[in-house]
């Protein structure tokens, strides 16, 4: 192009992902067999409101209807420049992904037991994603299984830090006390 430097590179999206709002209750409640990115239609004040961060997935789901995927109880907050044209902070959207992953997503979760559930909304290239898992509910063993299992690794990682800096458990009690 005439009048730009060899070197020099315009973006005129985002090029890297830029998280929204994530479900953390989901990854505890339910283990995830499959992920999928799908976009959301969206109306003009909810996208200056998802930029400004005002989204919650705590109660959202996904669910088929008509042959299509729909996402429940995604709240995005209204714009507060909006105007009287401002949209319903929690009005079903339409999800967007091609015919043959839809018809992938319902065969997977027809089986008893899955579900559809949102993980995490984002912004990927300047464009609003929402990342879909197939999912089953964990059961309270399961649960805890996992919390007991998460503690020992983060103690594990401590010991391991330690040991490295040369300041392990063992070592630190045998020790004489600094003068």
């Amino acid at each position: 192009m005439p009048g730009r430097d060899a070197g020099e590179v315009v973006a005129s999206r985002e090029v890297e992902r830029r998280l929204i709002a994530s479900n953390k209750k989901a990854r505890h409640e339910y283990a995830v067999l499959k992920t999928y990115e799908a976009g959301i239609a969206l109306r003009g004040t909810e996208v200056k409101s998802l930029r400004a961060g005002q989204a919650s997935l705590v109660d959202a789901f996904a669910q088929e209807r008509d042959g299509e995927l729909w996402l429940y109880g995604l709240h995005i907050a209204e714009y507060a420049y909006g105007t009287w044209t401002n949209h319903q902070p929690k009005r079903m959207r339409k999800l967007l992904l091609r015919r043959v992953e839809i018809n992938k997503i319902l065969d997977r979760i027809h089986d008893p037991g899955l579900t559809l559930v949102p993980l995490s909304l984002y912004f990927s290239n300047g464009w609003a994603k929402v990342e879909l898992g197939v999912a089953r509910g964990k059961r309270s063993y399961d649960k805890r299984q996992a919390l007991a299992e998460r503690d020992a690794n983060r103690e594990i990682a401590r010991e391991l830090g330690r040991h490295l800096k040369g300041m392990s458990r063992r070592s630190r009690a045998s020790a004489p006390p600094p003068a």
